[in-house]
């Protein structure tokens, strides 16, 4: 087989309606910066890296040009081609890249725009984890709390062990053609692309990432990835 290359994907077309606040949460500013400059320069600390670097945006976005005006440098690309699920965003994206060049046999790393506290020595150890292996993987968190079940009621129903229990993250790691032709089978029904793999029989590897490279979903996450993005920055923290 062909030496495989890598490419970054990051589905960037969601409304982040749960985030409250004017317009798509991946363009509002943490740390003086948009959300997703921060994601971005995860990936761009890693020079030389990857084949191509590709930010899927919705059709009719007209905020990405002026939010990121030196995007897309070299070996990057802006995909106009975001579907109305992320789903459909990540698979027309993929879908895309291979427009551009990239293999069936190739990697995409895909990430979430809205996990802007990645940090580059993260991203290596999935590299790491999944390059030589046969189905690919994803960084995930065990989960460190009680994990209950509740009642049509909202009181508590039981409660479930938790030494079984990850939090999956991203970037998730697969080859295109594998991950693309498990999202054409899944469809919606996927939740990540983890989950498309898992619905065509597969078993990802599952690689240790952190808590800091939580999904800023909610209002209150704003303020903590604020936070950590200035403590960081004065540690100089990888």
């Amino acid at each position: 087989m062909p030496v495989s290359r890598l490419f970054v994907l990051i589905p960037c077309a969601g409304s982040g309606s749960r985030a409250g606040g004017e317009g798509p949460k991946q363009y509002r500013r943490i740390a003086g910066r948009p959300m997703v400059a921060h994601t971005l320069d995860a990936f761009r600390a890693l020079p030389g890296r990857f084949d191509g670097l590709a930010l899927v945006v919705a059709p009719d976005d007209r905020d990405v040009d002026a939010v990121l005006p030196r995007f897309p440098a070299e070996g990057e690309h802006l995909l106009r081609v975001g579907g109305t699920s992320r789903t459909a965003t990540v698979r027309n994206g993929l879908s895309a890249l291979r427009a551009v060049g990239a293999h069936p046999h190739d990697w995409a790393l895909v990430h979430d725009a809205a996990r802007c506290l990645v940090t580059p020595t993260q991203i290596e150890a999935l590299i790491a984890a999944c390059e030589h292996d046969a189905v690919g993987g994803l960084l995930a968190h065990r989960l460190p709390d009680t994990l209950k079940t509740a009642s049509p009621a909202g009181r508590v129903a039981g409660t479930l062990s938790r030494a079984d229990k990850w939090l999956a993250q991203t970037p998730q790691m697969f080859r295109i053609g594998m991950l693309l032709d498990a999202l054409e089978r899944a469809g919606d029904a996927a939740t990540d692309e983890a989950s498309a793999i898992e619905q065509a029989g597969l078993a990802p590897l599952l690689v240790a990432g952190s808590a800091r490279n939580f999904k800023v979903t909610y209002p209150e996450d704003f303020a903590m990835a604020e936070a950590l993005l200035a403590f960081h920055r004065q540690t100089d923290t990888p």
